[in-house]
């Protein structure tokens, strides 16, 4: 949800107008539009290129992961995981767009650690492969811009540790 949305559902259930406090929260929001629009295209546009090298990186620092018995061992796993690396990207993507963390809790984050236990995916592995993702995606990113990037892929890491 956004901060507008907040914002609304929060002064209606108390049946007040925002108040200026959350205006300027609003304001804020709407200021850093342009960056986080830019953001979500950037990471979206370097998808592919982002994934490769963050599973490469991964697959380096952990190579038992891809040797026989490893979960990602076989092209079936290995695309499997793939599959994940971009999800995650594409959640960083929604709560950069949003200004907020509530897409990736909603869409992503709740359960993991039970869905990746019940699979035999170690997750400390998962929480690898997302600070994999996270620093190939600040090489696409400006100075600038990957301050707005980082708290999100920084989220999902600590729900995963």
């Amino acid at each position: 949800m956004s901060v507008i949305s907040n914002v609304i559902l929060k002064a209606d259930d108390e049946l007040r107008y925002p108040s200026s406090g959350e205006l300027t929260s609003i304001k804020s929001f709407f200021a850093t539009g342009e960056r986080r629009m830019r953001v979500a295209s950037t990471l979206a546009e370097n998808e592919k290129k982002i994934v490769d090298s963050a599973s490469k990186e991964l697959w380096r620092k952990r190579p038992d992961f891809i040797s026989p018995g490893g979960n990602a061992y076989g092209s079936r796993e290995r695309a499997l995981c793939l599959r994940d690396y971009g999800w995650y990207l594409r959640l960083v993507s929604y709560g950069v767009l949003a200004g907020d963390m509530t897409p990736i809790e909603s869409i992503g984050i709740i359960g993991v650690r039970e869905m990746y236990n019940s699979l035999g995916v170690p997750v400390p592995g998962m929480a690898e492969s997302v600070r994999c993702l996270k620093e190939a995606s600040l090489k696409y990113l400006t100075e600038e811009d990957a301050p707005t990037a980082i708290p999100y892929f920084d989220y999902i890491i600590q729900a995963m540790s």
